[in-house]
């Protein structure tokens, strides 16, 4: 199907808007009055620019309070459309967005607003203009689609239809299946926007918290599969109002927004992508450092051997169990410190992986290679993590240990089994982008966003993760701006035995992160321990939650570079990720930063 972008859902100026959605890979824009307003260039040459982008004009909007007013007041509403259609004919659209009537002298009365919309239709019909009637979530009195098309078809014309809004008719909690009693024909118009599910005044709501579908709660695929089944043939068009959007960069928001049409085709069959193919593990975590001594003293601290160094790039290879650690001092490093870079995934089929992720708009990776190297497929996620898809020493593909010589270390038995989870701050404007990349890209199941209380703010977190838990990834955002930089990336490391892996770290010197007294007292008031338990957590600083499910113990290395270690013990197949606790771990790194000056 054709896709489509309404200008207000981007930031810049129109040309950049412009430039956005057809790089993204739109076929066409609807011209948002405004965005017209604030530009230097003529309706015609905003048609030629179009033109050459290879856009075409679908819908200018929008033209408001127009219906079931006063015969003066609507004299005054055909004064003003004849001018717009002039305009629209000079920039070669041919619908025109009509929002239901929110004007305080709007009367209540169908038939004045039909007889009303036949005669604007009968202006725009003589410009080679269709009129989409809208009925906004807070009209003054037309609030529902399927009260705008009882007007619509009161009204009669060939040149009036409806526009159907996923945002204003799911907001209100209406049901699509109706839409299928409209003949596909009278769908003039179809515009799209997810939203997370919260419970505010509806036109906030709307002015601020819309995001791209997949991105939300609301189920946009079903209400799209009701109006393709009515027999609405024009395009997919995203209508989004969102604060984060008007502030990032024009380009990414555009891809992001495309790649969720991509994902809502598929979800209904319309288009075919190369299937998803789900890691089933992490095969690495790299980290890139300008020096390697802190994070090596860290890495032997927690029971990591140097196993092995590429033959021909400075990266070495840190084993304990099944948790691998690549650090890389490669001239790339950056200079403020330790960071995590790169995630290698476990994947059934790395070649497939890649196809998935380049159909769904993710950059791939040059990477530059000796000619022995085994090939490694790698794409960059939103906040530019680069992602490996791999294959770990399995005869019938090629592996990336190939690449790494043996350094004489073994790898211990006991401690550390494998990463746990990894925990990746977002940029600010690219949470619900991260969001849906992790879940159309990889495969990965998202869970429920959570607030987590920071002492400097909110911190935002929300998990992807694989059916069995084998990839586990927390995404996570400040919430403002300034935020970016504040929080940690971090690596967990699941161990059996929590206690004695602490020990372990501090006796070998490690830097265990200390917590305040006053989160022992409150466990001992919740929680029921054994004898001596609750003083051992509170020795090395571990954390303590329960779920439905079990229970989990948990404890920080201090930080490094960018970057800190958790070591986890999930007992009973406890689920989440100690949220509880995050707020007492967050303040207990605050507190070390200012006593080191970091």
């Amino acid at each position: 199907m054709r896709t489509s972008i309404a200008t207000v859902s981007l930031s810049g100026s129109l040309t950049e808007k412009l430039t956005a959605a057809s790089r993204a890979g739109f076929d066409g824009v609807e011209i948002f009055e405004n965005d017209l307003l604030a530009s230097p260039l003529t309706p015609e040459e905003i048609r030629a620019r179009c033109a050459d982008l290879g856009l075409t004009v679908d819908l200018y909007q929008p033209m408001r309070d127009i219906e079931a007013v006063p015969e003066e007041e609507f004299r005054r509403n055909l004064r003003r459309a004849r001018h717009k259609f002039e305009l629209m004919r000079r920039l070669g659209a041919d619908t025109v967005l009509v929002c239901s009537s929110v004007h305080p002298l709007a009367i209540d009365d169908d038939a004045l607003a039909a007889d009303q919309l036949s005669r604007l239709a009968d202006l725009a019909r003589e410009s080679g203009i269709r009129v989409a009637y809208e009925a906004l979530a807070w009209g003054r009195h037309v609030s529902t689609y399927d009260h705008a098309w009882h007007i619509v078809e009161s009204a009669g014309h060939p040149a009036l239809g409806t526009c159907l809004d996923s945002f204003h008719i799911l907001s209100r909690g209406s049901d699509p299946k109706g839409i299928e009693d409209i003949p596909g024909e009278k769908i003039f118009f179809l515009q799209l926007a997810d939203a997370p599910l919260l419970a505010m005044d509806v036109l906030q709501w709307s002015r601020h918290y819309r995001c791209f579908p997949g991105q939300g709660g609301f189920d946009v695929a079903g209400l799209v599969g009701h109006v393709l089944r009515a027999g609405y043939d024009g395009p997919l068009s995203l209508e989004v109002f969102n604060d984060v959007f008007r502030q990032a960069e024009a380009g990414p928001t555009a891809v992001d927004a495309h790649r969720s049409l991509l994902v809502l085709q598929e979800a209904l069959g319309v288009v075919e992508l190369p299937a998803p193919v789900v890691p089933t593990g992490v095969a690495f975590a790299e980290l890139v450092t300008p020096d390697a001594e802190p994070v090596a003293e860290v890495l032997g601290a927690l029971g990591f051997a140097r196993t092995a160094r590429h033959r021909s790039k400075p990266v070495d290879l840190w084993q304990a169990g099944e948790a691998r650690i690549l650090v890389n001092t490669g001239p790339a490093a950056r200079r403020d410190g330790t960071g995590l870079a790169a995630i290698g995934l476990e994947s059934p089929d790395p070649a497939g992986a890649a196809l998935r992720a380049e159909a769904l708009l993710a950059p791939v990776l040059p990477r530059r290679r000796a000619s022995e190297d085994a090939p490694l497929d790698a794409v960059a996620a939103p906040d530019g993590t680069e992602l490996f898809f791999c294959a770990t020493d399995r005869p019938e593909l090629p592996s990336w240990r190939a690449d790494f010589e043996d350094a004489g270390q073994e790898p211990q038995a006991a401690g550390v089994r494998r990463i746990d989870h990894l925990a990746l701050v977002q940029p600010w404007h690219h949470f619900d982008e991260a969001t849906l990349f992790h879940r159309a890209v990889l495969g990965l199941a998202a869970q429920e966003s959570v607030d987590v209380a920071d002492p400097y703010g909110l911190l935002r977190s929300r998990a992807v993760t694989s059916a069995d838990g084998g990839v586990r990834i927390a995404l996570s955002v400040g919430a403002a701006p300034a935020d970016d930089t504040v929080h940690a990336q971090h690596i967990a490391l699941a161990t059996d035995d929590v206690v004695g892996a602490a020990r372990r770290l501090r006796e070998a010197g490690g830097p265990l992160l200390p917590m305040p007294a006053n989160y022992y007292d409150d466990l001992a008031a919740r929680f029921d321990f054994a004898d001596g338990e609750l003083a051992t957590y509170r020795e090395l600083g571990i954390l303590y939650d329960r779920d439905a499910y079990g229970e989990f113990r948990h404890c920080y290395t201090r930080t490094v570079g960018r970057v800190f270690f958790e070591l986890v013990q999930r007992d009973g197949g406890y689920r989440g990720y100690g949220a509880q606790n995050a707020p007492v771990r967050l303040a207990a790194q605050h507190a070390a930063r200012r006593l080191t000056g970091g």
